[in-house]
């Protein structure tokens, strides 16, 4: 035993010297490098032929250095903490409203309802050329929303070009603080089927939820639920942790987080009585539904709570904290990866693992694991949550692309609003033949043209004939062809007819009845929510999808 207890003795001290070694070898390796940099940036601003911009080069530097490490690792300056405050709170203080740029100017694309765009005048379609008298034209969308954004009931004096009237238009848009709801919109579909779409995570999150919950429950009576993640790019953790709640009982696992530090090691699990731990809950995702959004998808699926419809989600299986940093900047830092209550981490790439390019690739399926949800049913690791049930989208038509990213569609939108002072209901409005005939020949009148997959691949086969020496002898068959394939923008708008119109219905409808009446309205007609509700429909179904698989 004593022999035993001496060689324990030696191996630990020698495990203490060792690490001892490391770690001042790595404070050696930090402060070596901490001295290059330093001397670097010395040397630069004193024999630079040019003067340089230090914030501006330190800048960059920090980022290229977090961002050899993963996205989610980023330095924020105080200047932009409004940013980090809306993503996590989802209230900022401005005026309300989305922008983008088109030309030199920076437009309206979207209003908030009830907020002060909305309110003192300002209409999706405005041209931005002045802010509180400052040139706008030729800026850049970061630069018009600074100047946008503001200290609350500060006044914005706006100059816009409005294309529905010939006059530069002026707009006095007093700032207030805008909270961007994470429910943006819940109601009830095919009489008793509850609807909840969750935008993002923010510190509100799983109360909102909940409040709608209880509304669909208590007025509509409701029998099932479609809890809609799709797009959503996550944020809080523990709002994810309380959404599960409401449908989980108390005391179950839903995550645990292992980082280097022990401190950061801790366990989630269901702190509250749940609203509802019996009904029935479809949950649909998509690749742009990441992280917290994850969780509650992965959560709920490895506990067998819901059916998971949809696209295999985004794969963010990292957490971050914030560190505080001198001149009042803070460090968003990954500290720790997350595990689901199956034992699964759904990180889809591996950066510390980089190609010798740099690059990053996603785990490849050959490499995932298998685990088990909590009835038995196999599931993976290492790229996400994959659905129970996959919905396929339809793919977009090339001539729809061209009429949405060359603003036909908007434009058409614009004008429609300016001469129809209302419509019909979100859920009723329908253009009439009549109006998309005038669309038409709007589309005409301008000679609308847009490229053709078809004839892209012609050409490249005419320049393969010419180099390999066939062109001579294919000459004549790829002509023939390529009459073929020629444009016919009267047939691809009436083969495309039904897909387009729905498109300028949908942007029409935001216009009058904004994100509310656009949601009612994309409830009804989603093939995904209809696919997601004929399973919740089905009680036998539902349940054999919940069902351990024979293998």
């Amino acid at each position: 035993m004593k022999q035993i207890l001496k060689q324990l003795i030696i191996i630990a001290i020698t495990l203490i010297i060792s690490y001892s070694a490391y770690s001042q070898k790595q404070n050696f390796e930090l402060i070596k490098n901490t001295n290059i940099f330093n001397s670097i940036l010395k040397e630069l601003s004193l024999f630079y032929v040019d003067s340089i911009d230090a914030e501006k080069i330190i800048t960059n530097g920090i980022n290229s250095m977090l961002y050899s490490l993963d996205p989610y690792t980023t330095y924020i300056p105080k200047k932009e903490e409004d940013d980090l405050k809306f993503m996590t709170t989802g209230e900022y203080a401005g005026v309300g409203a989305l922008i983008s740029k088109r030309d030199s100017l920076i437009q309206i694309t979207s209003i908030y309802e009830g907020n002060p765009a909305h309110k003192d005048g300002m209409k999706v379609g405005d041209r931005i050329l002045e802010i509180n008298g400052e040139s706008m034209v030729g800026k850049s969308n970061d630069f018009v929303s600074d100047h946008l954004r503001g200290k609350a009931n500060s006044l914005a004096i706006i100059k816009v070009k409005r294309p529905t009237v010939d006059s530069i238009v002026t707009l006095n848009v007093t700032r207030k603080k805008i909270y961007i709801p994470a429910v943006s919109y819940y109601g009830v579909t095919q009489n008793d089927i509850g609807y909840i779409y969750i935008s993002s995570f923010n510190t509100n999150t799983a109360s909102e939820v909940k409040e709608a919950l209880l509304d669909l429950k208590k007025n509509h009576n409701i029998r099932s639920l479609v809890l809609d993640l799709r797009g959503n790019p996550g944020g809080l953790l523990n709002e994810a942790i309380g959404v599960i709640n409401l449908f989980v009982p108390k005391g179950k696992t839903i995550l645990e987080t292992r980082g280097r530090l022990k401190e950061l090691e801790n366990t989630y699990k269901t702190s509250q009585k749940p609203i509802d731990a019996e009904i029935p809950i479809a949950v649909l995702i998509n690749e742009e539904s990441a992280s917290a959004s994850e969780i509650v998808a992965g959560a709920m699926q490895d506990l067998d709570r819901a059916v998971i419809v949809g696209n295999r989600s985004y794969g963010k299986g990292l957490v971050q904290s914030t560190r505080s940093l001198p001149y009042e900047g803070t460090l968003k830092i990954t500290t720790a990866k997350y595990y689901i209550p199956s034992g699964r981490l759904i990180q889809a790439i591996d950066y510390s693992n980089r190609n010798e390019d740099g690059t990053t690739t996603r785990i490849p399926d050959s490499l995932t694991t298998e685990f088990k949800t909590a009835a038995g049913r196999i599931v993976r690791d290492g790229g996400g949550i994959t659905p129970d049930v996959t919905y396929e989208y339809p793919k977009q038509s090339n001539i729809l692309y061209y009429l949405t990213i060359d603003y036909h569609i908007f434009d058409f939108a614009t004008r429609y609003v300016a001469e129809h002072p209302t419509i019909a209901s979100a859920t009723k409005f329908k253009l009439t033949d009549e109006e998309y005939n005038q669309f038409k020949e709007e589309l005409k009148a301008k000679n609308f043209t847009y490229d053709r997959e078809s004839l892209k691949l012609l050409n490249k086969l005419r320049e393969l004939a010419k180099f390999e020496g066939y062109l001579e002898d294919a000459e004549e068959t790829i002509n023939s062809l390529e009459k073929l394939l020629e444009h016919n923008i009267d047939k691809d708008l009436e083969n495309f007819k039904e897909e387009i119109k729905s498109e300028l219905e949908m942007e029409i409808i935001e216009r009058y009845y904004y994100k509310k009446g656009l949601m009612s309205r994309g409830v009804e007609e989603d093939k995904c929510i209809g696919k997601a509700i004929e399973i919740l429909k089905n009680p036998t179904q539902y349940k054999q999808i919940l069902s351990p698989k024979d293998r």
